[in-house]
């Protein structure tokens, strides 16, 4: 119970914080639109933004995510790596179908967002909002209830097989901004996402709860699934 009580502390309180994010950027969103001019082109470099701030925070999530350091994180995001991975004796499990079901869901949102943006409906500062808001949600799916799990049907975020495609799909509204800032971000997330989508490939028996021992609820040390796990209620 205190490795539950650390570890979803932790989560919490970065929740609070992308709240607190959302709540700074929609007040410049209402109040001072020219922090977003940052957006485009390579108005990146020509003067300090508070958005550089959160470009900071995401890239250097983005770049956790690639190399296998033992950092008080989800277990669900790690799970690519070899360190966390103990062979146990079952089946395989293939999710790609119902991956390709999220994957099609979202580029179908996406490409909704492009046609408002092409007719200029939306603009670069409403696309940023977007992500900004999508960030919000990644930590609302993992700490409260996720809406992808009904595709998935994953028992936990531990055993989600999309589980790293978060940066993916927050960034996703990027791709119709342009400039340094959007792209910088965008590609580090493909990037991301395609470590993961490999690994997936190379070594499935990595992301399933009944190949990996270390997946499995008597060995869990996140202990993050309290709203799906009846153990743990």
């Amino acid at each position: 119970m205190k490795e539950k009580s650390s570890i979803r502390g932790i989560y919490t309180a970065k929740l609070a914080g992308r709240i607190l994010v959302l709540c700074l950027c929609g007040f410049l969103y209402v109040f001072d639109r020219s922090e977003f001019d940052i957006l485009r082109g390579m108005h990146f470099f020509e003067r300090f933004s508070v958005l550089h701030i959160l470009w900071i925070i995401w890239m250097i999530d983005m770049l956790w995510q690639l190399v296998p350091v033992n950092r008080r994180t989800a277990l669900g995001s790690k799970k690519l790596f070899r360190a966390y991975y103990r062979p146990a004796h079952g089946a395989v499990n293939k999710q790609a179908l119902k991956a390709y079901k999220v994957f099609l869901l979202w580029a179908a949102l996406t490409a909704a967002m492009g046609v408002l943006y092409q007719r200029q409906i939306i603009d670069d500062a409403f696309l940023f909002m977007s992500a900004v808001f999508f960030y919000v949600c990644d930590l609302v799916c993992v700490l409260v209830w996720c809406p992808f799990r009904l595709i998935m049907r994953s028992r936990c975020c531990t055993t989600c097989r999309i589980f790293n495609w978060d940066h993916l799909m927050m960034f996703s509204p990027f791709v119709y901004i342009g400039g340094f800032y959007a792209g910088s971000l965008l590609s580090v997330s493909v990037l991301a996402f395609l470590l993961w989508e490999l690994c997936v490939w190379i070594y499935p028996q990595r992301f399933w709860e009944y190949s990996n021992e270390v997946l499995k609820c008597v060995n869990c040390t996140d202990k993050l699934c309290t709203q799906y796990c009846k153990k743990l209620r």
